[in-house]
Parts: C-alpha cells; sequence; structure tokens
C-alpha cells in the first residue's frame, strides 16, 4: 500500500516526514496541481522533441537556436519544479530569455510549391522542423499564461507567469528565423486598406487619472 508509515518516520515513496509533507500539500489547490502536471509535462515534451529536431537540422544557425532554447528551457524546467515542490523560491530565479535574431521583418508573400504531409522521415526539412519549434513554443506561453491566471501558490504563480514572457520571446526568434528564409511569409494590406484600418479608433479624454 502507498503512503505506509513507516519505522523512522517518513512516508514510504515521498523521502519526507509526513508533516512536512502536510504542509507543501496546504500551498496548493487541488486545479493547481493539475495544471503544473500539464505546463511540467509539456515542457518535458518540448525538450525530448528538440533533441529529436538536433539530430535532422541541417541549417547551423537552427542547430545553435534549439541548443541555446533548450539550455535555457532546462534550466526553466527546474525552476518550475523547485517552486512546485516546495511552494517557496527555487533556487534558481527565473531567468530572461536573450534571442539573436534581428527585428527586422520581411513582408509580403511569394510564390512556392503547394505543402503537403511528409511521405518519410527523409523528407523532414528545417523548414518544418522550425514549423514544429514555434508550435510547440506557441503553445507552452499560452499554456502557461492561462494558468498563471489560476494559481493559488503565490511563488509558483509568479515563476509560471514570469516564464510567459520567455516563451514568448522564443516564438518570436524562430518567427524571425522562419520570415528570414522565407518560411513565414508574412500579407500585407494595400497601402489605402492600411491607413483606414490604422485610423479607425480615436482616443477619449480622461479624467481622475492617477497622480
Amino acid at each position: 500500500m502507498q503512503n505506509q508509515q513507516q519505522p523512522n518516520g517518513m512516508t514510504q515513496g515521498s523521502g519526507m516526514p509526513p508533516n512536512m509533507m502536510n504542509a507543501q500539500s496546504k500551498n496548493h489547490g487541488g486545479h493547481e496541481l493539475f495544471d503544473a502536471h500539464e505546463i511540467i509535462a509539456g515542457i518535458i515534451s518540448m525538450l525530448d522533441q528538440y533533441q529529436m529536431y538536433d539530430q535532422h537540422i541541417q541549417d547551423p544557425e537552427l542547430k545553435d537556436i534549439v541548443k541555446r532554447q533548450s539550455a535555457f528551457v532546462t534550466t526553466m524546467y527546474n525552476t518550475i519544479v523547485g517552486s512546485f515542490s516546495t511552494g517557496h523560491d527555487p533556487q534558481v530565479p527565473t531567468q530572461q530569455y536573450k534571442m539573436s535574431q534581428s527585428h527586422t521583418t520581411t513582408y509580403g508573400i511569394k510564390p512556392g510549391a503547394p505543402k503537403k504531409p511528409n511521405q518519410s522521415v527523409q523528407d523532414l526539412s528545417d523548414k518544418g522542423l522550425s514549423a514544429y519549434m514555434l508550435g510547440q513554443t506557441k503553445s507552452l506561453a499560452s499554456l502557461l499564461a492561462m494558468t498563471a491566471l489560476e494559481m493559488t501558490n503565490p511563488v509558483l504563480r509568479r515563476v509560471v507567469a514570469d516564464s510567459v514572457p520567455n516563451f514568448i520571446e522564443m516564438s518570436y526568434e524562430i518567427f524571425l528565423y522562419q520570415n528570414k528564409h522565407g518560411y513565414y511569409q508574412v500579407p500585407q494590406l494595400n497601402d489605402q486598406d492600411m491607413t483606414l484600418m490604422l485610423k479607425s479608433y480615436t482616443e477619449v479624454p480622461q479624467q481622475n487619472l492617477p497622480q
């Protein structure tokens, strides 16, 4: 049976005294525990899949992105697990991800071959692999933002919330890489339509502004 009391006062399978476990369990709500498990499992999945992508990537620049993002997310993983398992500030605080891409975006659509699913692993390309990476970082950014809104433990909530901008930055880095290589094209409206859209709203006067 699980959680059977051991002679030395430890709880079987826990590695810590029962009173310490009870104190930690009171720091989290049930819904929060499920959300935290989903977050941690999602981060593990990203790190595992990045290892698989690295075996097939050809471009050294994309390989560098994979390695830097993997190293950063590994540290993030340890930070989240530390705050989740203890309910206290982690030993390594939340870091800030620094991307390497310039912020220049190329606009316009160029014709290309229609897309279709790969027929074998040999069909994997940097275009597709970078798209898989972008899908994972965007999904994790959304997941962390959503779960941080309902977390009860203030330390875990802050760690998760502070990690959202890092996944946004990683997503932006991958988007810029894809855009630079023509993998992610950005259409634009004509000048007249864009001007009309930009001038669709106007500001309103405000009273009692905070001092």
